[in-house]
C-alpha cells in the first residue's frame, strides 16, 4: 500500500508553480502550548474544487483564516493569486465565513448588490447580477422580501450568492453545506460546479463526505491540526482496500489462493432461515479484477446467493485514515 502522505507530498509538489493559486508552506498557527495547524503544505491547481476535509476542531477554519491573512501563522508561508498577502486581492476572492450573518432588515436583492459593490462592481451591474443569481438558484420570488423573513436554508443561500457575486477568482466555503435541507444541499453543489466550469477555483470546508465525493477534484483530510492525506479522490481511495461481499453455503477458503485476494473475512449476518449460508468479506487489491473472483467460484463448484463488489467510499477512507478522530462526526 502506498504511503498517503508520501504520495501526497509529491502530488502537491507537481501541481506547485504558475498555475497555483494557493500554496502553503509548512504553516503552523500555536496558541500558547496548543497547537492548532501543524506544519501544514498544500498546492492548489486553478479551476480546481477542493475539499478541505476532517472532523469538528480539526484546524480547518483555522487554516481558512490563516489563508485569508484574517489571523497570522506562527510559522510557515502563504501565496495566494500570487501575492504574500490576501488583503492585496480581496477583490477577487470570495468568502463565506462558518459564522454566518446578513442584514436583516435589508431585501434580499438589495443585499446581494451591496456585498458585490464591496468588491468593486458598478452598482447597475451589481444589481443585474443579483436578480439574475436569485433566479438561477431558485430565489426569485424571494427577491423583495427581507432577509429576515426568510428561512434558515433560503438565508445560507443568500449569503453564499452574496459572497461570489462579484464573480472572484478564488472562492473559499467554510463549511457551506451546515444547515441546508438535502434540495438545497444539491442546488449548492450546483453552484459550485458552475463556478468551476467558469474557469474560478472554489475551496470548501466539510466533515461531510458525500458532498467532497461528489465534487471534489482534490482533498485535503486533516486531522489534529495534521495533513493525513492531500491528493485526488482516487488517490485517497486507493489507500485501502476493495471489497467484494460473498454469500454461500459453501467453503470459500481456497479463494485466497487467487492472486490479489488479500484477506478473507466473517461478513455480517445473513438474512436467512438457511442456517448453512454464511457471508464473507474479501479485501482485494487495485490490480483484482472483481469478475475473476466470480469465474474462480464457478470453477470451484462455489454456489452463491449473494456476489457483491463495491469500491471504497471517500467516508470509509475518511474512517481508515483518521481512526478514532472521525468516529464523532463519521455518520453525519
Amino acid at each position: 500500500m502506498v504511503d498517503p502522505v508520501s504520495k501526497s507530498s509529491s502530488h502537491a509538489q507537481a501541481e506547485a508553480g504558475s498555475s497555483s493559486v494557493l500554496s502553503l508552506q509548512n504553516v503552523s498557527k500555536t496558541y500558547g502550548e496548543f497547537t492548532a495547524v501543524d506544519e501544514l503544505s498544500f498546492s492548489i491547481p486553478k479551476g480546481s474544487i477542493y475539499g478541505f476535509l476532517g472532523p469538528n476542531g480539526a484546524g480547518k477554519t483555522t487554516t481558512i483564516r490563516m489563508i485569508l491573512d484574517i489571523i497570522k501563522p506562527s510559522s510557515g508561508s502563504v501565496s495566494i493569486l500570487g501575492h504574500s498577502s490576501a488583503l492585496k486581492v480581496r477583490n477577487q476572492i470570495g468568502y463565506l465565513p462558518e459564522e454566518k450573518g446578513l442584514y436583516k432588515k435589508m431585501q434580499v436583492w438589495a443585499l446581494i448588490q451591496y456585498f458585490a459593490m464591496l468588491k468593486g462592481m458598478k452598482k447597475h451591474e451589481a444589481k443585474d447580477q443579483a436578480w439574475r443569481l436569485l433566479e438561477k438558484y431558485g430565489l426569485k420570488d424571494f427577491a423583495e422580501s427581507k432577509v429576515e423573513s426568510l428561512s434558515k436554508g433560503m438565508g445560507q443561500k443568500v449569503q453564499v450568492l452574496s459572497a461570489v457575486a462579484h464573480e472572484p477568482e478564488l472562492v473559499i466555503l467554510d463549511e457551506p453545506f451546515s444547515g441546508l435541507d438535502p434540495v438545497n444541499q444539491t442546488v449548492l453543489e450546483d453552484l459550485i460546479k458552475d463556478m468551476a466550469k467558469n474557469g474560478q477555483t472554489v475551496i470548501f470546508s466539510t466533515h461531510v463526505m458525500q458532498h467532497a465525493e461528489r465534487l471534489c477534484d482534490q482533498i485535503l483530510l486533516i486531522a489534529k491540526g495534521r495533513k493525513i492525506f492531500d491528493g485526488t479522490v482516487s488517490e485517497a481511495k486507493a489507500t485501502i482496500p476493495r471489497r467484494v461481499m460473498l454469500e454461500s453455503a459453501g467453503d470459500v477458503a481456497s479463494l485466497n489462493s487467487i492472486d490479489g485476494v488479500m484477506e478473507i473475512g466473517r461478513g455480517g449476518e445473513v438474512d436467512t432461515h438457511d442456517s448453512a449460508k454464511q457471508q464473507w468479506q474479501l479485501q482485494i487489491s487495485e490490480q483484482l479484477n472483481p469478475q475473476d473472483i466470480l469465474r474462480s467460484c464457478f470453477e470451484k463448484n462455489i454456489l452463491l446467493s449473494r456476489f457483491e463488489f463495491t469500491e471504497p467510499s471517500l467516508h470509509d477512507v475518511f474512517v481508515h485514515l483518521i481512526g478514532d478522530d472521525a468516529k464523532e462526526h463519521a455518520f453525519r
